[in-house]
């Protein structure tokens, strides 16, 4: 009787082995992604899950920062090895830097010319630098004029505004009128944000960032993007607290009621219409940037990818993670967070119910969306700009002399 239960115990201690054996099979590999605007953390992590439970053979440990210290997440992980990321999500701004340093894997070869058709042109060119392909866009996303409409109707404002002067009027009229205090709110404080509010204003104004192949900030678009945000500031229309906001301030500011107008991405649609989170849900419209004439918009890039680390001993199950969360079915199923790269989504109606004005807005936006400077040194060249547009801001230079030093730092630049 007692053989008969060593025998037992044998066979059970073996099967609890061979459950722990093929649960450590499963390959784990680590992914970065980041915490704020797009796809909300709980989401990223519901995705994670789903794709986890149809590969069993492949654990993701994910990891989430603000925005503001992914780029140096990535950098700094270069030489972890084994204990660095397989993917990373990066911003449309980094490929140069990234290429220079040769931090992501190409993935041209995992991507069929017949895929790339069905992603929107906008989004590819996000991850494709000197015909390298860096990894699979993600997030297509740029910055919309969010207006609140009970506001604009109590001021007597039967049409919105169409070029940002009209903004600037209806703004005044909503502030003489006693509505609210502040009647715009943006994303100024000395980061990125900044970076991509100033890039929609001079994209509406008709702007670039080059002439003659070298970069020029000192245009007369840049020159008068950043004239009409100190002058908001001057005449009391733009919250003086944007100059320390980030996008996350200009949210919950606009869901509060405390703004009429409001520069943001395309996750605060949904958020803002949310009873739940939003004082003025209902009252929330959504338009393209406008630019400085009746037709014109603006837009800033403010898509990102998903890649693979040069790094990576797992490069094969990464890109079936990637392949999977940047799929058209799993990005339609969130596509209320942010907007698919996939051309088809456009007119299922699963996609557009209950978003069809972000659609329509999507549609003219995504279009003409102006990319940030493409260089190797885009962090340095980010942080020289987001200082000027500060001094600016903040009445310590005039828009010329700052935009002038900052044509003098960008000839240095490599």
């Amino acid at each position: 009787m007692r053989h008969h239960n060593t025998h037992r115990l044998r066979l059970s201690l073996l099967a609890m082995l061979a459950v722990c054996t093929s649960a450590t099979a499963a390959t784990q590999i680590n992914a970065l992604f980041m915490t704020q605007a797009a796809y909300s953390e709980n989401d990223i992590r519901a995705m994670t899950s789903d794709f986890q439970k149809q590969h069993p053979d492949i654990h993701v440990n994910l990891e989430f920062v603000p925005y503001e210290a992914l780029h140096d997440k990535i950098v700094a992980a270069r030489g972890a090895g084994t204990n660095g990321y397989d993917v990373v999500l990066f911003d449309a701004i980094w490929p140069a830097e990234f290429t220079r340093f040769n931090l992501l894997q190409d993935v041209s070869a995992r991507i069929p010319d017949a895929e790339r058709e069905k992603i929107f042109p906008g989004a590819m060119n996000t991850v494709v630098y000197k015909g390298k392909t860096l990894g699979m866009p993600w997030i297509l996303d740029t910055k919309y004029l969010y207006y609140n409409k009970a506001m604009l109707s109590k001021a007597g404002i039967t049409q919105p505004p169409a070029t940002w002067q009209q903004v600037m009027d209806d703004a005044k009229i909503i502030k003489d009128k006693g509505i609210v205090k502040y009647p715009l709110v943006w994303s100024w404080s000395q980061s990125e944000a900044l970076v991509c509010d100033y890039t929609t204003l001079v994209s509406g104004f008709g702007g670039s960032f080059y002439h003659n192949d070298k970069l020029d900030f000192s245009s007369p678009a840049s020159l008068a993007a950043l004239k009409l945000m100190k002058s908001s500031l001057d005449e009391g229309l733009t919250n003086p607290a944007s100059r320390e906001y980030l996008e996350e301030d200009v949210r919950k500011a606009f869901s509060n009621g405390d703004a009429a107008f409001a520069l943001n991405w395309t996750y605060m649609y949904n958020m803002a219409n949310d009873p739940k989170q939003s004082k003025v849900a209902g009252d929330v419209a959504i338009m393209p940037a406008p630019g400085d004439a009746p037709g014109k918009a603006g837009a800033v890039n403010g898509s990102m990818g998903l890649g693979i680390t040069q790094g990576s001993q797992h490069p094969e199950q990464a890109w079936q993670f990637i392949s999977y969360i940047t799929s058209q079915p799993v990005q339609a199923k969130y596509a209320k967070l942010s907007l698919p790269i996939w051309k088809a989504s456009y007119t299922d109606p699963a996609v557009a119910q209950g978003q069809e004005s972000l659609i329509k807005a999507a549609n003219t936006s995504l279009n003409v969306m102006l990319s940030r400077p493409e260089t190797a040194d885009y962090s340095r060249l980010s942080n020289t700009l987001q200082q000027h547009l500060q001094a600016v801001l903040q009445g310590k230079a005039t828009p010329q002399d700052a935009m002038k030093a900052v044509d003098k730092s960008a000839a240095r630049l490599r």
